[in-house]
This record gives C-alpha cells, structure tokens and sequence, in this order.
C-alpha cells in the first residue's frame, strides 16, 4: 500500500497518508477540517538497505561447458609474474647527479 502526501488548501498543513489505491481521497484537513489536495509525488526511487551489496550476492548459478564459475583469475597453473627491478646502469646512482 502506497503513501499519499495531502497540502491542506486552508492552514498549509502537509501530512502523509498510508491507505490503500483503492481508498477514496482524503477530502478533509486534521488540523483545521479544510479541504486537503493530494500532492503528486516523485514515486519510489532506487533504495539500498543493508550492510552493502557484493558481487558474490549475485552468482550465476550455472556454469558454461568451458569452465568453471569458480575459478580465480590467476590458478595454481599460470602463476602471476613478479615486477622486474630496473637494471643499475649509468647515470642512474643519486652521486652522479
């Protein structure tokens, strides 16, 4: 069930109203009694709740005929290659400069 934002025509007055698409419209102010009008509103936007959301929240379930969903980047088999240091040559020392 939808809330509903009704402006009171008299006072000004802005209340929310829990009820029903089926319900008829609120005609009168609960301040004053004057006549309310139903405010059209922007709808109900993306919300997050939680902790966070993570990739894993949302893993396929089925796994493709040439492997394995489960599989890291780099396996056991192709191991990730080290950083080369630079080789020492000339003009590289902090004396020469």
């Amino acid at each position: 069930m939808p809330n509903y934002d009704y402006k009171c025509q008299s006072c000004g007055h802005v209340f929310e109203v829990f009820q029903s698409m089926k319900d008829a419209h609120i005609k009168e102010c609960p301040e004053c009694g004057g006549r309310v009008k139903r405010l059209i509103g922007a709808g109900s936007g993306l919300i997050f709740k939680g902790s966070g959301f993570y990739i894993t929240d949302y893993k396929k379930s089925s796994v493709s005929a040439g492997g394995s969903a489960d599989v890291p980047a780099s396996s056991p088999e192709t191991p990730a290659k080290k950083p080369e240091k630079p080789a020492a040559g000339k003009g590289d020392s902090a004396a020469e400069k």
